[in-house]
C-alpha cells in the first residue's frame, strides 16, 4: 500500500462503449465510492471486449491497491473477465457446483417461459458459474456473481457485473467481503471537507490555492477542483493528523470567495433549497420559456417534491405567454419577449396561476439562431417573486451552445430560489 491514501483503478469493460452510443454509469459511481472511502482514485480506464485489451489494462493498474472491473460476466462465450482476471492472478477457473446451482435457480422461471432450457440453460449457468480458485463470490442480483480475487503481491481485483442496476446493487455487498472489508481497514480515514460555489472561475480558486500554500502547511492535504457550468466543487482530503490544516485551509478559501458559496459541508443548491422551502412553508411555481420546464423537472427530481412544488407552466410563444400567465401583449410588443420586464410577469404569473408563494420567471435566447447585437445568443432573464414583495432579478450573458445555455440557466434559477428563502448563497451579488 502506498505510504499515503491508497491507490484505486476502475476498469468498465465493453466495445459499445468506446463508439460513444452508449455512456458509462460505473467508471464514475464506482469511483466517487472509492474517493468517499478514502482512496486515491488513479485512473478509469474504458476497455473494448477484445482479452488482449483487458489483459494489457490489468498489467498497467497492477502498482494499485484495488482494481474494480465491470462488465464481461455474461454467459455467452465473449464474455470472458472471470478468465482474464483469474489469469493475472495467476488462478486455476474452477465450476462452483453450488452458485450454479442458485444462478439455475434463479433464471429457470424466464427462461422456461422464453423456450431456454435444458441443455443450453445448463451450459449458461455452468459459464458463470466458473470462478477463480480461492475468489470470493458475491451472490448475483441478476445472473452474474461478482468476485474478490487477490493478486499475489498486487492487488485486489473487484469483479462485477456491468449492468448498473446490478453493478450498483452489489456494489454494498462487496464492500463487505473479507477482502475488501480488510482493505478498508488500512485505508487511513480522515473527514473530507467538500466546498461548493456557484459563478466562481476555477483560476481563482488556483490563485487562492497558491497563496495560502505559501501561508499554511497544507502538505498533508489534498485538494481537487471540478467545475461543471457554472458550479465548481472543492475537495479536501487531509491525511490522518492533517485534519486541522484542513480545516483551517476550508475557512480560509470560504473567507475569500464567501460571496459565490454555495455550502461548505457538500449540500447541493438541490438539497437546501429543499429544506428552506419545506422550513418556511413555501410553494413555488415556474414560467418558463427557453428552459422548456428543465427548472421544473429539476425541482421534482427530489423524492417528497410534492410538498413545495405548486406546478410549472411552459409558456414558449409569445401567445402563450399571454394565454397561459397572463403576460400582457404590449409588454411584449414594448420591451421583447426576452427582457428583465417578461421574466418578471412570467414569474408573478405563475405565482398567481399556482396560487404559489414564489414564481419564477426565465426567458432567453437559448441559440444557435435568435441572437441580435443588443440581445445575443445567451443572453437570459430571470426573476423571482414571493408574496412577501421579495423581486430578485437577474439577465446575465451566458457561454455555451444551446443545451449549454439552458441548464445553465437552470442552476442560476436554483440559486435565485435559494436566496429569496433568505439563505445565504450564490447569485446574491450577481
Amino acid at each position: 500500500m502506498s505510504e499515503s491514501r491508497p491507490t484505486a483503478s476502475v476498469l468498465v469493460t465493453g466495445s459499445e462503449l468506446l463508439t460513444g452510443h452508449v455512456a458509462d454509469a460505473n467508471g464514475p459511481f464506482v469511483a466517487r465510492s472509492l474517493g468517499e472511502l478514502g482512496f486515491a482514485v488513479s485512473r478509469v480506464l474504458l476497455v473494448g471486449d477484445r482479452t488482449e485489451d483487458l489483459r494489457s489494462a490489468l498489467e498497467f493498474v497492477a502498482a494499485d491497491d484495488l482494481v474494480v472491473t465491470s462488465g464481461g460476466l455474461g454467459p455467452t462465450a465473449d464474455d470472458l473477465t472471470a478468465e482474464v482476471v483469474a489469469e493475472f492472478a495467476g488462478a486455476e477457473m474452477e465450476v462452483d457446483t453450488a452458485l450454479q446451482g442458485r444462478i439455475h435457480d434463479r433464471v429457470a422461471g424466464w427462461a422456461s417461459r422464453a423456450g431456454w432450457a435444458g441443455p443450453a440453460l445448463d451450459a449458461a449457468t455452468a459459464k458463470q458459474a466458473r470462478v477463480p480458485r480461492g475468489a470470493s463470490v458475491l451472490e448475483p442480483v441478476g445472473t452474474a456473481p461478482g468476485l474478490a480475487v487477490t493478486r499475489p503481491g498486487g492487488p485486489l481485483v473487484v469483479v462485477l457485473p456491468g449492468p448498473p442496476r446490478e453493478l450498483q446493487g452489489m456494489w454494498p455487498a462487496a464492500l463487505e467481503s473479507a477482502p475488501v472489508a480488510e482493505l478498508l481497514t488500512r485505508v487511513p480515514r480522515a473527514e473530507a471537507t467538500l466546498l461548493r460555489f456557484a459563478g466562481l472561475p476555477e483560476s481563482e480558486i488556483a490563485e487562492t490555492l497558491r497563496v495560502l500554500e505559501t501561508e499554511l502547511d497544507v502538505s498533508g492535504v489534498e485538494v481537487t477542483t471540478c467545475l461543471r457550468r457554472s458550479e465548481l466543487k472543492v475537495d479536501l482530503h487531509p491525511l490522518p493528523g492533517a485534519e486541522p490544516a484542513a480545516r483551517e485551509l476550508a475557512a480560509r478559501i470560504v473567507d475569500r470567495h464567501r460571496r459565490a458559496l454555495i455550502s461548505d459541508d457538500g449540500s447541493t443548491t438541490d438539497e437546501l433549497l429543499a429544506a428552506a422551502l419545506g422550513a418556511k412553508g413555501w410553494t413555488v411555481a415556474t414560467g418558463e420559456s427557453c428552459t422548456g420546464g428543465l427548472l421544473a423537472g429539476r425541482l421534482v427530481d427530489r423524492a417528497g417534491s410534492s410538498a413545495y412544488v405548486a406546478g410549472g407552466v411552459v409558456a414558449y410563444s409569445n401567445e402563450a405567454k399571454t394565454a397561459l400567465l397572463d403576460v400582457p401583449a404590449a409588454l411584449i410588443e414594448a420591451h421583447g419577449a426576452v427582457s428583465p420586464e417578461v421574466a418578471r410577469a412570467l414569474a408573478d404569473g405563475a405565482r398567481a396561476r399556482f396560487g404559489a408563494d414564489v414564481g419564477v420567471g426565465i426567458t432567453g435566447v437559448a441559440g444557435p439562431g435568435g441572437g441580435t447585437e443588443a440581445k445575443p445568443v445567451g443572453y437570459v432573464c430571470f426573476c423571482v417573486t414571493t408574496a412577501d414583495g421579495q423581486v430578485i432579478a437577474r439577465d446575465p450573458q451566458l457561454p455555451g451552445g444551446r443545451a449549454d445555455v439552458r441548464e445553465r440557466s437552470v442552476d442560476l434559477a436554483m440559486h435565485l430560489l435559494l436566496r429569496a428563502t433568505g439563505v445565504t448563497g450564490p447569485g446574491a451579488h450577481r
